[in-house]
């Protein structure tokens, strides 16, 4: 099996220090220094937190460490994770080189909705990362997977994403292509970058929704505070189309389908919050309590349709609801 990073360095720093206070100036082979200047409406935050906020990609847990290792600058002294930031701070942040990460092959249960030598389509499950990243490097689809296929998986994403061709969030769930080869990769990712590929979701939004129907259009780009979220309308975004349909009014919210035209991070996620309609358990862009417990966003891939790598034909495939999700529709929503 090979290796692979998971981030690429490119501005070389260490230091072991994990004493609050000290002064740290020492610059050396290997790391990577990201720095952030506090604004008005981020003072008073945590500094684990504003840096998880800032830094995309990277785990609160995982920042928490480094600030333990004196990797967490704040107007060049080294601090705690719970130090309040204050405007106008200058905060750094080192970031070790990556250790050559094997990804194993573990023992997951798939739900396979669709199987052939060319690729293969599962249902993924609430709560499960596609592919390793800082904070998730076992458990993940990808791990999943390589137990199942061995080494039949497209190389063109390379070790740490095998077969990957597109992704959905942690805790949306459904249909999901995972390529057997790299001539099946390559000519579903020709379809998705046409926005040929059908996708239909359905999810439960906040609010009573007045249209039956409608269409949302904007570009979507990483929000300019919280690199954790993505926003609309922001400098350098992307072009999103996002058409949506009443299923069902309940009393306090509203389940809906959606279909993509366009396939951004978060699409679904932040063009509904942005007509105020949230989608129900969405803690990042959802505003209030979550009722009955849930865990992230109430977001399903329902159904994935494209051209067959092979054949030519049409093959559209269709996941279950998860059990939730169903149990949440026969509730008082």
């Amino acid at each position: 099996m090979d290796h692979q990073t998971i981030w690429e360095p490119d501005i070389l720093f260490e230091e072991n220090s994990n004493m609050a206070g000290q002064e740290i100036s020492s610059v050396d082979k290997g790391d990577t220094v990201q720095t952030f200047q506090v604004l008005p409406e981020q003072a008073g935050e945590r500094l684990d937190k504003f840096l998880s906020m800032a830094c995309s990609g990277y785990s609160r847990s995982f920042i928490q460490k480094l600030a333990k290792d004196g990797r967490v600058l704040v107007n060049q002294k080294a601090q705690k994770s719970n130090y309040k930031v204050n405007q106008k701070d200058c905060v750094q942040i080192t970031i070790p080189p990556a250790e050559d990460l094997e990804v194993l092959p573990e023992n997951i249960p798939l739900d396979i909705l669709y199987e052939d030598s060319d690729l293969l389509i599962v249902n993924k499950p609430k709560g499960m990362v596609v592919h390793p990243s800082p904070g998730h490097f076992s458990g993940t689809l990808v791990n999943a997977v390589l137990y199942h296929c061995k080494d039949s998986l497209s190389g063109i994403n390379g070790v740490i994403r095998p077969g990957i061709v597109h992704r959905i969030d942690m805790d949306t769930t459904g249909t999901l292509i995972i390529c057997k080869n790299d001539n099946s990769h390559i000519k579903i990712a020709e379809q998705i970058k046409a926005h040929s590929v059908t996708r239909r979701y359905v999810g439960i939004v906040k609010g009573i929704a007045k249209q039956e129907s409608g269409t949302i259009e904007s570009t979507i780009g990483r929000h300019p505070i919280d690199r954790k979220k993505m926003a609309i309308n922001v400098p350098n975004g992307k072009h999103a189309v996002t058409h949506y349909r009443v299923l069902e009014r309940f009393a306090k919210h509203t389940y809906m389908e959606f279909e993509l035209e366009t396939g951004r991070t978060h699409q679904i996620r932040v063009h509904m919050a942005s007509i105020g309609h949230p989608l129900l358990g969405d803690e990042v862009y959802g505003t209030g309590k979550t009722p009955w417990n849930l865990q992230g966003q109430t977001l399903h891939a329902a159904t994935i349709g494209f051209l067959h790598p092979s054949t030519g034909n049409y093959l559209e495939t269709t996941a279950p609801l998860p059990e939730y999700f169903a149990e949440l529709l026969k509730k008082d929503l």
